[in-house]
């Protein structure tokens, strides 16, 4: 299969070029750089050049307290970009799957949100990437939407990657007690992305590891103490006491109605994955490969 990842130079940018690589695929990875998916005449010449079977779209502005400063930004990136590479597939009939969030729900439900929930996005961050599923189903057929939320894994630079790293500095982490998600580990993602990109059936889907979700806290207090650092470096705190310009869902937890239906093995536990993840980020090394040309 040949592939084109956008993107490419982020945490789950990097996780899937190099799961794609290890499976023996042709990879054509593309870093900002050296493809803006904003631009269509550098989107349509890529593809042109590529000549991919399946472009999967990593890109995106996931600042979410900076989209809340520069919409516009935030339409063009995490909206406009992914519809642009849509448009570009359909005229190429190829395969395109794109990456959306959690953060598409307002958080008032208790429980696990699925397809059938409606998306009430609370942020500008939000706005834009609902708009950037809609798009791309809008403008190609053959389109697959990946909803997942709190991913965490080697090189990453959020909270959640960051955490154990702190940790060992002897630093004190600040978490979030009442915000709750379903942790996904970039890795664990990346091979469902493969698997969908074979089965290649259109459509929305949740992918997050299995398990009941955990607030930022409980992730926390999992990941150092299966460091074998000391838990108690973890302060606990609510959401309201964080001043941040973007609203954020106090619960996020996804569940997929589609996955067992269609055959896709759930992911594992969150448990299992920051075992993993704690066993092999500190020798985390990003995979070489074929740039995308420009």
């Amino acid at each position: 299969m040949r592939a084109l990842i956008t993107g490419a130079g982020g945490m789950v940018g990097r996780a899937v070029v190099e799961l794609f690589q290890r499976e023996g695929h042709e990879i054509r990875a593309a870093e900002h750089r050296s493809l803006d998916i904003t631009d269509e005449q550098q989107v349509n010449a890529a593809l042109d050049r590529e000549a991919p079977e399946v472009v999967i779209n990593c890109a995106a502005w996931t600042d979410v307290d900076g989209c809340e400063l520069d919409r516009n930004r935030a339409t063009n990136v995490n909206a406009r970009g992914p519809e642009l590479l849509a448009l570009g597939c359909r005229r190429l009939g190829i395969l395109f799957i794109t990456i959306s969030t959690d953060y598409v729900f307002d958080g008032e439900k208790d429980g696990f949100y699925t397809q059938r929930d409606q998306p009430n996005p609370q942020s500008a961050y939000a706005i834009s990437k609902l708009e950037g599923e809609r798009r791309p189903q809008l403008a190609w057929a053959r389109t697959i939407v990946v909803r997942t939320g709190y991913i965490f894994g080697a090189g990453g630079r959020n909270f959640l990657s960051s955490i154990v790293d702190r940790a060992r500095r002897g630093e004190r982490v600040k978490a979030i007690s009442d915000s709750f998600g379903t942790p996904t580990y970039a890795p664990d993602l990346a091979r469902q992305l493969h698997r969908l990109a074979r089965l290649d059936l259109p459509g929305l889907y949740h992918v997050v590891n299995a398990g009941e979700g955990a607030s930022f806290e409980q992730f926390a207090h999992f990941a150092i103490e299966t460091a074998g650092l000391d838990g108690g470096l973890v302060d606990s705190i609510s959401r309201h006491s964080i001043r941040r310009l973007a609203s954020r869902p106090r619960n996020s937890r996804l569940r997929c109605l589609l996955s067992e239906a269609i055959g896709l093995d759930p992911l594992p536990l969150w448990q299992d994955a920051v075992r993993d993840f704690v066993a092999t980020e500190s020798s985390a090394v990003s995979p070489k490969v074929p740039p995308c040309s420009g």
